[in-house]
């Protein structure tokens, strides 16, 4: 005969045997006085599905009036029950039923239950165990953060996680978050003077070095049939940007968005000059794209010195895509991740993450978040915080690597 819980507060108590029968042989629930144990709701209601509690007893319903014995309701009224006096408890348990059938102990991930005890976020909602490992080892394979498809998830601080996403219906998605950082083995160094002219979207220099495009795979260079001209170079505004605040590119003049020329750079970038040409890329950058590009050049800057090389996502829907060893462009590898750069509040929707995700898997790249602060409001100077005019940034760059999981 399988035994009855007792449903008091927010856990079911289970007598008899219950430690052995049910914490020591299959790590469900935390030990009490002598052989007893407490369920966590969902922990009971998965032990009511299977069929190895013969009920529960609610609070308040523990006697029949007129028979004098306890009333014990079944899988679907404690489920209903459960569901209303417990946040997210439906989609809790559907993560939970599915992680045990693959054969995995869970513990919920809050005092006083064994998982408790782990190092994970509040957000956690359940730890799970590798296999072979119960709630005492504490060996702990994914901290599990269950998300319904209508929810929105906080991108700060989520590496380290499993996302579970239960979409409408009741199908789940796992999500591996984990520390992003990009390396790459890219050892090249622009050329010390390259002088190029501002149009309205980007910088093209005209007699560029060969082995900026070749070997740093700077730009993109202006080709065509028969071509007369020989060894044009178009940067986008990014890069010259970055170029620029390093002092290692000028310019000779520049034309704004209706066409019209400009004066000429004096050619310096120093710190003494305010308006050298890195201060009137940003501006352009920020007058075509906003605060936006204020954040993508410093993503872009960061990776450029992590010795990756990062070109536009565009086609795939991202800010990046980045090689990690470029020795030429002629023997040019694939590139590895796919980066799109938030800032550090972004909230995800689970439909937005799963088609990030999806896609970067279509085309065998990593999908990663780049979260930084700049860009988030005005500096009282004319630029935007975090970056001084010539787009030179402190600011931090928070990694998130992004990826399908299958426990």
């Amino acid at each position: 005969m399988q035994p009855t819980g007792h449903l008091r507060g927010d856990f079911v108590r289970v007598a008899g045997d219950a430690r052995q029968r049910f914490y020591d042989s299959r790590g469900y629930g935390r030990p009490l006085s002598g052989d007893e144990i407490a369920l966590s709701r969902v922990e009971a209601a998965h032990l009511l599905f299977r069929g190895d509690l013969s009920g529960v007893v609610l609070d308040g319903e523990e006697t029949d009036a007129t028979s004098g014995d306890d009333r014990e309701v079944g899988f679907e009224r404690f489920f209903v029950e459960s569901a209303a006096a417990a946040d997210r408890f439906a989609v809790r348990y559907l993560v939970y039923s599915d992680l045990r059938d693959r054969g995995f102990y869970l513990s919920p991930a809050r005092e006083p239950w064994p998982g408790g005890d782990a190092a994970v976020a509040d957000a956690v909602d359940f730890v799970a165990y590798e296999r072979g490992s119960t709630p005492d080892t504490g060996d702990v394979k994914y901290p599990v953060q269950v998300v319904g498809e209508r929810e929105s998830v906080p991108a700060a601080g989520l590496a380290g996680r499993t996302l579970a996403v239960v979409d409408e219906e009741s199908d789940i998605t796992y999500f591996a978050a984990d520390d992003g950082a990009i390396e790459g083995d890219t050892a090249y160094e622009p050329p010390a003077q390259t002088t190029g002219v501002l149009l309205a979207d980007r910088v093209v220099v005209w007699d560029a070095p060969a082995d900026l495009y070749e070997r740093g795979f700077y730009g993109q260079p202006l080709t065509g049939r028969a071509a007369a001209v020989d060894g044009a170079l178009q940067l986008s505004l990014v890069e010259a940007a970055a170029l620029a605040a390093d002092g290692r590119l000028s310019l000779s003049a520049s034309v704004d968005a209706a066409g019209r020329g400009g004066a000429e750079s004096d050619g310096t970038a120093d710190e003494t000059t305010p308006d050298g040409p890195a201060a009137a890329i940003v501006a352009r950058g920020r007058a075509v794209e906003g605060e936006r590009f204020d954040r993508r050049l410093a993503v872009y800057r960061s990776l450029r010195e992590a010795d990756a090389v990062p070109k536009t996502g565009f086609k795939f829907g991202a800010d990046f895509r980045t090689y990690l060893d470029v020795e030429t462009v002629d023997d040019l590898p694939h590139s590895e991740h796919l980066v799109r750069v938030v800032e550090p509040d972004h909230r995800f929707s689970p439909r937005e993450l799963s088609l990030d995700v999806r896609l970067a898997g279509g085309v065998r790249k990593e999908m990663v978040f780049a979260l930084t602060g700049v860009g988030d409001g005005t500096d009282g100077a004319g630029g935007w915080a975090g970056t001084d005019s010539r787009g030179r940034t402190d600011a931090d760059v928070e990694w998130l690597s992004v990826g399908r999981l299958t426990p």
